[in-house]
């Protein structure tokens, strides 16, 4: 047997710690399991729609909170709307590993910020004011990592598309919640 010789990535210590990285969690891909997850989120995240769409259903179920639930939609999109104009601007290609070709299509050729990212930790922020106790975060978290595990983000990319969507979320937090009835019946001023 031949020793595997290994890949030697260019650029900087911080540039060939990424490519590491995404190719280490690129490699959990080849579990038929973890692929069938993998390619699950990404399906579901593409444009924020299941994010969108859970907005969309708090908002029909929940009709005290309506107005809330709308306002926790539109951080969730106005995050996503960021990370793509972002994308427009930084223009990273996507990543190509060596004999690990993605595991999913992309809507786009720009890596930089994860839009997936940026949607599902908007969501964790804005809908986890609504439903504290709903595993929010989790599910935010295996968004972020199916974009790393399908290979078609860096990992910097996942990370600041999540730090991106989480600010929009959290500078728009106060608005959400000044929608919240008040015990009264009222509303928040």
């Amino acid at each position: 047997m031949r020793p595997v010789t290994p890949v030697r990535y260019p650029g900087s210590a911080a540039a060939r710690a990424d490519r590491r990285l995404l190719a280490a969690l690129r490699r959990c891909g080849a579990d038929p399991y973890v692929a069938g997850a993998a390619k699950g989120l990404s399906w579901s995240g593409e444009h924020a729609a299941v994010w969108l769409a859970a907005g969309l259903a708090g908002a029909a179920a929940d009709p005290a909170r309506r107005v809330a639930w709308l306002r926790a939609t539109a951080l969730v999109g106005a995050a996503h709307a960021a990370s793509m104009a972002v994308k427009r601007v930084v223009r990273r290609p996507r990543p190509l590993l060596p004999g690990a070709s993605p595991l999913v299509r992309t809507a786009g050729a720009h890596s930089f910020p994860s839009s997936h990212a940026s949607s599902a930790a908007a969501a964790a922020i804005a809908f986890g004011a609504l439903l504290p106790r709903a595993p929010l975060p989790s599910l935010a978290v295996a968004m972020c990592l199916s974009r790393l595990v399908a290979g078609v983000h860096y990992p910097t990319d996942v990370a600041f598309g999540a730090l991106l969507g989480a600010a929009t979320a959290h500078l728009g937090r106060p608005w959400t919640l000044r929608a919240l009835p008040l015990p009264t019946g009222g509303r928040h001023g």
